[in-house]
């Protein structure tokens, strides 16, 4: 008996046929370069905001078969925004708080170099009684470890217009699991002298980014990690290693780190000369201020969505350089009323911590925030806070104020532009 046209057609012994037409269909849907935003916010590729090659009844086709990488689904294609010098994490498009190891911001100072892993080396030396230096296999051989945590640029916080994204207001931090070895374990196996007090790590791009750390933060709890996310680093991220340190702005977290020397003074390097501080009063100038302050965003709803009366779930991010977020309170009535919001576990230390709050939205036009208050008890401040206490020059360093969205009448979901110059 003849079988139907649509089952010859899909037949187990046809598979080669099959798998190089829908693979190529995958490709192909992968490979498109234009984007285009969604109600959601999220940047997908144009040929898959209307997708139409889904088949009817998925139970009458052939699927592929195992591959070698896996991929999204066509249906949820995320993307970075990207600038010449970074890219920004699409936070109101993830689930959870790790993000993928292929959607971590990006921040470079002279691009992302090629390094042969068999050809890497790490030297320590300076204030040690025996300079060392590690290959790639060398640090694979000591006792690793893994932690969460958070990754955050000084620089990230941008205003200007009402139609920004989460992504793009503060998309330049991302959260990973790290692996690799503990600094302080490679300091014991150099005789580090107990009279050093800083230590100097430097890159290995072509801008050979350095910085000095202070040697208490490389004893505490300083990594250098080969692993993100159960894989190696991304090239991205500082492969084949790179120095984490968890909590602190992102350029001390040298990537491609190839050298460290330790010593009782710090470096003065550009990086934290010239770049990395911030102006306050009085004609000071803020220096090596490592510390990521607590910080906060909602990232439902936000730019733009389109909201419909009635219940709504308010949900977002909360972080500190500090230690654990101890509490995330939200404002509904633009800062004249706050309530405590529930945090969703794990809430970890130098963490990423999801937030949720239930509202009830009655049509009138309000404006929503959220502020973070970590187990220090340092409480988010506004933006004119962070005015009163280091005045209307201090830069784009370490801004971390309270975010507003406004919500129209409407229903649509705008960002609350403010400037500080």
């Amino acid at each position: 008996m003849e079988r139907p046209k649509e089952e010859k057609e899909y037949s187990f012994n046809d598979s080669k046929k099959i798998n190089r037409r829908l693979l190529l269909g995958s490709v192909a849907a992968s490979a498109v370069i234009a984007l285009v935003k969604t109600t959601t916010g999220q940047f997908v590729p144009a040929a898959v905001a209307k997708p139409a090659s889904a088949p009817p009844d998925p139970t009458k086709v052939q699927g592929p078969p195992p591959g070698a990488v896996g991929t999204r689904s066509p249906f949820e294609q995320l993307a970075k925004k990207t600038s010449d010098t970074s890219s920004r994490t699409p936070l109101q498009s993830l689930y959870g708080t790790i993000t993928p190891s292929d959607l971590h911001f990006e921040r470079h100072h002279g691009g992302v170099p090629v390094i042969d892993p068999t050809a890497y080396k790490l030297v320590i030396h300076g204030m040690v009684k025996k300079p060392m230096t590690f290959t790639l296999n060398d640090l694979k051989r000591f006792p690793s470890v893994s932690r969460i945590a958070f990754l955050e640029c000084s620089g990230n916080f941008r205003s200007g217009k009402q139609e920004m994204t989460p992504q793009e207001i503060c998309g330049l931090t991302s959260q990973s699991e790290w692996t690799g070895v503990m600094l302080s374990t490679l300091f014991r196996e150099v005789g580090a002298s107990p009279k050093a007090t800083w230590f100097l790590a430097e890159g290995s791009d072509a801008a050979v980014m350095t910085r000095s750390i202070p040697m208490g933060k490389g004893w505490n709890d300083a990594m250098i990690a080969y692993g993100q996310n159960g894989e190696a680093l991304r090239p991205q991220q500082g492969y084949p290693a790179r120095l984490f340190l968890p909590g602190w702005e992102g350029n001390t977290n040298v990537k491609w780190i190839r050298r460290i020397e330790v010593s009782d003074q710090p470096f003065m390097t550009r990086e934290e000369t010239s770049k990395y501080t911030e102006n306050i009063k009085d004609g000071k100038i803020r220096q090596f201020s490592f510390d990521m302050d607590a910080r906060s965003i909602i990232t439902f709803p936000a730019y733009p969505v389109q909201l419909d009366k009635g219940w709504v779930e308010i949900k977002g991010l909360a972080w500190s350089g500090r230690g654990k977020i101890l509490r995330v309170e939200v404002s509904v009535d633009a800062g004249k009323k706050w309530y405590p919001a529930t945090l969703q576990e794990p809430v970890l230390d130098k963490a990423h911590t999801r937030f949720r709050f239930l509202w009830k939205w009655n049509g009138n036009e309000t404006e929503i925030m959220s502020r973070a208050i970590d187990e220090t008890g340092y409480t988010q401040p506004t933006l004119q806070q962070l005015i009163d206490a280091r005045g209307t020059d201090m830069g784009g360093y370490h801004l971390n104020p309270i975010t507003a969205w406004i919500i129209k009448r409407d229903g649509s979901v705008l960002f609350k532009p403010e400037k500080w110059k």
